[in-house]
């Protein structure tokens, strides 16, 4: 066993000894280590992992949304809707990913960490957009990349490649206006295209 991989399995085991009963998932891959707890815990954990001696991660990397419909072409049984954070301490030069699943799938719902790391107020914003995960508690849920008329979540498994409405600008009206989609969906198949005799084959 590489000293490396000593040193993720020290930190799993430190991760769960901060964390105790609300730990409900651990798992080291690739050497990654990969923990999961419950919308309940989510926020208490978060101010442990960012605390507790052992951990200290100081820093937020990247927060994003997941939607676990259709995972991997299965049937999956577990929430839909999952908010995946990575972090990092500086001081003990170590990373974690974690992962909570919003319990209600009509409509998901986790607490922000934004008190907790600060860096997480954009990420929120940006999965709440995409994905329609409301935080908690943050204090400024507002869509960030899409316009402010845009209807649904683009990042949804069920949204329509096409999206649901089209704009363009209406010069007799002179401002955006907001139409049906009329691109009509279609279905690229890919097609090889040879020469006759290609590669001298007959």
């Amino acid at each position: 066993m590489t000293a490396y991989a000593v040193d993720i399995q020290e930190l799993a085991n430190t991760v769960s000894a901060v964390l105790g009963d609300k730990l409900k998932h651990s798992v080291i891959d690739r050497g990654e280590l990969t923990i999961q707890v419950d919308a309940a815990n989510y926020l208490e954990a978060c101010r442990q992992l960012r605390d507790a001696d052992g951990c200290k991660f100081e820093i937020m990397i990247d927060l994003c949304g997941v939607d676990y419909s259709d995972y991997k072409q299965q049937v999956w049984e577990g929430p839909r809707f999952c908010v995946v954070v990575h972090l990092l301490s500086v001081s003990l030069n170590q990373r974690l990913r974690l992962k909570v699943f919003a319990p209600d799938d009509d409509f998901p719902l986790v607490d922000s960490i934004n008190g907790i790391w600060n860096a997480a107020n954009w990420f929120e914003r940006e999965a709440f957009d995409l994905y329609g995960i409301v935080f908690e508690g943050h204090p400024d849920l507002r869509r960030i990349l899409t316009d402010y008329g845009f209807i649904g979540h683009p990042f949804r498994k069920d949204f329509p490649l096409s999206g649901h409405v089209e704009m363009r600008y209406d010069p007799e009206q002179k401002r955006v206006v907001y139409e049906p989609v009329s691109i009509e969906p279609r279905e690229i198949t890919p097609r090889i295209i040879r020469e006759d005799n290609y590669g001298g084959l007959h």
